[in-house]
């Protein structure tokens, strides 16, 4: 038996390999209370089995019940609450990525998992993760059903991480929204973003980082730091999309056609998804001011405006399509419930002068070959 060399240590064990088991442990006793706080009847056991069990006796009420899944994860901002060593928003992020990519469709999230890999597990950094997830989970009124975290010594440094989710939800078939019940005559209506959500961080941390910027240098049009506004967390619009479904499709009637969420591409490349063959959304900018981050972002790095529209939400994070005879009772609706929303324009047939504008127009986008957008106008000031 050859004897052990200072180049192959004797022992090796787990533990110095870099895993802590231990830790990973004492993580999910920290994060048992915010899970369970997003269960309902229809979960199934505890923290810490093989599989996370729902309850999926309430189909048995649909006539024909269309799951709808969707996973994402938050991108580079998880770099920004790394160094502010900040982590219970990025849950917030994760949630909303997820589940209202499924409300887009008009399904309701039922339950939701997540996956954490980090370099280290720090229990109460994974804990304040898990945290910010089970709240964003409430917010949707998702549960929270299951997840994993692992621990990646060598291939994430001590204090990275990143996340990623997976949520599963429900739509009666006939009361699925989508480009097929768009309409000419349509309006599109705004729903007011949060910040700059959880899409471009590449760009945002490149400009900051050009301009020498701190993130804890004091910005008075935010009222905070620099860093405070970057990580404001993602707003969860599916329990307001929901409420407007339930509020105005009722019966037969169904003036709310569809939703899009706007992530990564911007708002027109996200809109036109949701548009049918032949249509045009035509949207004015001149309905909305651009909030202070992304005009601090334009300016910072003289990013021309085609660009920062492909890639920020740029103060619109969800869109409603409804017909035109309930558009103001949708507004109505939607700022009543404190989400500030706005008629931003309306759907017609593409002309050839709107497919010849240039890099306002937009038709067919992320392999969808859907409707066109077309931006037009300057932002209000």
């Amino acid at each position: 038996m050859t004897a052990p060399t200072p180049e192959t240590p004797a022992g090796i064990t787990y533990a110095s390999a870099g895993v802590d088991v231990e830790a990973g442990d004492r993580a999910v006793e920290l994060m048992k209370a915010s899970i369970k706080a997003t269960h309902n009847d229809s979960v199934l056991g505890g923290v810490g089995g093989f599989a996370g069990l729902f309850d999926a006796s309430a189909l048995l009420g649909y006539t024909k019940p269309l799951l709808a899944t969707s996973t994402d994860g938050v991108g580079t901002k998880v770099a920004i609450a790394q160094a502010m060593d900040i982590h219970h928003t990025i849950g917030h992020d994760l949630v909303g990525m997820v589940v209202d990519d499924i409300v887009v469709v008009g399904a309701k999230p039922l339950f939701m998992t997540d996956y954490i890999a980090c370099g280290k597990v720090v229990p109460e950094r994974i804990a304040d993760i898990v945290r910010g997830i089970a709240e964003g989970c409430q917010i949707a009124g998702t549960a929270l059903v299951g997840g994993e975290t692992a621990e990646h010594p060598g291939l994430l440094g001590e204090h990275e991480y990143d996340v990623a989710g997976a949520a599963t939800g429900v739509v009666e078939a006939d009361r699925l929204l989508g480009p097929e019940r768009v309409r000419s005559g349509d309006v599109i209506i705004g729903m007011a973003a949060s910040g700059i959500h959880s899409n471009g961080y590449s760009l945002v941390r490149s400009v900051i980082n050009h301009a020498g910027w701190a993130l804890d240098r004091e910005v008075s049009e935010f009222g905070r730091t620099l860093g405070e506004e970057l990580l404001e967390p993602t707003r969860i619009y599916t329990a307001d999309c929901l409420d407007l479904i339930d509020t105005l499709n009722t019966g037969s009637a169904m003036p709310v056609h569809g939703f899009s969420h706007v992530t990564g591409g911007g708002l027109a490349a996200n809109l036109a998804r949701v548009l049918p063959q032949g249509l045009m959304a035509t949207v004015d900018r001149s309905t909305w001011e651009l909030p202070a981050i992304f005009k601090l972002v334009s300016e910072l790095g003289s990013v021309p405006q085609p660009d920062l529209e492909r890639t920020l939400n740029l103060g619109v994070g969800m869109v409603a399509i409804v017909d035109a005879a309930s558009a103001d009772a949708a507004i109505s609706r939607l700022n009543a419930r404190g989400l500030v929303s706005w008629a931003m324009g309306t759907v017609g047939s593409i002309t050839d002068a709107a497919a010849a504008s240039g890099l306002d127009f937009v038709q067919g986008a992320k392999g969808v070959d859907g409707g066109a957008v077309l931006m037009q106008g300057n932002f209000a000031r």
